[in-house]
């Protein structure tokens, strides 16, 4: 007949469940699992919670790095007047041993009172007031962030065009709030990487300087949070959180314009992270000279330290994307004109790049074929038309352009220098330039691997041609009357 639990052993796994709940919400699983998941709940006696640890060593570790963890575990489910103690198990001796942890409740006293939310707890060398039920169940709620692990400094491609961000974002996780890049400011277009710079910030922080509390959230998130604390007469329980933060890393900051009480709170806390040498760092879509309906005070602040943009990518540096993301991948069979076609097609937005590779090798596990040019060229003509708003590609710019003319594509394409080819040739780069968004050198790419010098005397000549020969116009306005059907 199995054994059953005695109703305080009940109760005492229940109390360290609760605990885990907020132990696990503020650490990475690989320390969870590591220093947490061995421990097993030994007893309970009144307030005071019994753990069982596999070792001396295993109990000072946690005294050292978790303490203040643990008592807000602690306050969380037995309440400010919870203890804890450590039971070491001897395997050479049919015996144990118990350690107090070092949990002591300090009342704070002034002219004479005590004062119950007066519990200290020790976390780095700090010690801090240990916030209230309604902060824990607050942060469970709205506050708790979880970066993705996936975005790390080693996935992130480094090019002329974002090696500063990178640089500077490497300086700031190894020593965050040491360094002069505080604030740390990134800026650029959609889907350049600000945002896995950012998490990769958090996650280097995480695994290296172990117990400060980094924070990622969105600037919409954060005026949410905001106008919820204000709605629920919580605007205390938001402004402990938020100015006992580590790290703070908003995104989106421009998100923040027109909302003028958003903007004074995080003014504010802004000010109190900077002057206690806590680190901030943000992103925007726009450098901060050109950010709109924002107070003229917070924008000196974003100011004071490091701005870095990220930019377009150029082609090598796409090319060496599309490397690391079929590594990722396990995909090691992509052909290099392959790599050079998605890479000349898609080369204004790396989530798009990334995208159409991985819709490229879903499809050729679906139709089990192998990747060629033929199954790229089809992914790539359906991502360009999606995301361009007259849904033109090359490809078909060039189809109706040698229809028009009675030519094939390979002849566009062609190295001959016969006049009514080079025509043709010209009046297509012309419409790939006019539609299509590609820069001057993917252009050429795709009309046989000339240069981008050539596209535009391309460009000129049809502009030229416009202007003198009338036949030509006609032409032009011809074939662009079809691509717009």
């Amino acid at each position: 007949m199995e054994n059953t639990p005695t109703e305080k052993e009940k109760d005492c796994q229940s109390v360290w469940d609760e605990c885990l709940e907020i132990i696990r919400s503020q650490i990475e699983d690989q320390t969870y699992f590591t220093w947490f998941e061995p421990i097993v709940p030994y007893q309970l006696n009144d307030k005071v919670l019994i753990i069982q640890v596999p070792s001396k060593f295993f109990y000072e570790y946690l005294e050292e790095n978790f303490v203040g963890l643990l008592r807000q575990a602690i306050d969380f489910s037995i309440g400010p007047e919870g203890r804890l103690e450590y039971s070491i198990k001897l395997e050479k001796e049919d015996n144990s041993q118990s350690y107090l942890a070092n949990l002591t409740q300090q009342k704070e006293t002034k002219n004479g009172q005590s004062h119950q939310n007066g519990v200290k707890k020790q976390l780095n060398g700090n010690t801090h007031t240990s916030p209230s039920r309604d902060l824990y169940e607050l942060e469970q709620r709205e506050f708790h962030t979880k970066l993705n692990n996936n975005y790390i400094f080693e996935n992130f491609i480094e090019g002329d065009c974002n090696r500063l961000a990178r640089s500077a974002g490497l300086a700031v996780a190894q020593k965050p709030g040491v360094t002069s890049f505080n604030p740390l400011m990134l800026y650029g277009g959609v889907g350049l990487g600000k945002t896995h710079l950012v998490q990769a910030i958090g996650n280097y922080i995480n695994v290296y300087s172990g117990g400060k509390k980094v924070i990622y959230v969105s600037a919409d998130k954060f005026t949410n949070q905001f106008i919820e604390a204000l709605k629920n007469n919580k605007l205390e329980v938001f402004n402990h959180f938020y100015l006992h933060i580590d790290v703070l890393m908003i995104d989106d900051v421009q998100f923040l314009s027109g909302k003028e009480r958003t903007q004074e709170i995080f003014f504010h806390i802004f000010n109190h992270l900077h002057q206690s040498g806590k680190q901030i760092i943000m992103t925007s879509d726009r450098s901060p000279i050109e950010l709109k309906g924002l107070e003229e005070r917070l924008l000196s602040r974003f100011k004071w330290g490091l701005t870095a943009d990220l930019k377009q990518p150029d082609l090598e540096t796409r090319m060496a994307i599309i490397h690391k993301k079929l590594q990722d991948e396990n995909q090691t069979d992509l052909p290099e004109d392959v790599v050079e076609y998605l890479a000349h097609s898609i080369d204004s937005n790396v989530r798009e790049l990334e995208g159409a590779l991985v819709s490229l090798i879903a499809q050729a596990s679906l139709n089990q074929s192998a990747i060629d040019m033929k199954l790229a060229k089809q992914t790539v003509q359906k991502i360009v038309q999606s995301v361009e708003s007259k849904e033109l590609g090359i490809d078909e710019i060039q189809k109706c352009v040698s229809e028009y003319f009675g030519l094939s594509v390979d002849d566009l394409k062609a190295k001959t220098r016969k006049k009514e080819i080079v025509t043709a040739r010209q009046i297509a780069m012309y419409f790939a330039k006019e539609y299509t968004g590609f820069s001057l050198k993917s252009i050429g790419y795709h009309f046989g691997g000339r240069d981008h010098s050539t596209v535009i005397h391309a460009i000129q000549t049809v502009n030229d041609y416009m202007m003198e020969k009338r036949e030509l116009k006609l032409y032009i306005d011809d074939i662009n009357r079809q691509l717009l059907q």
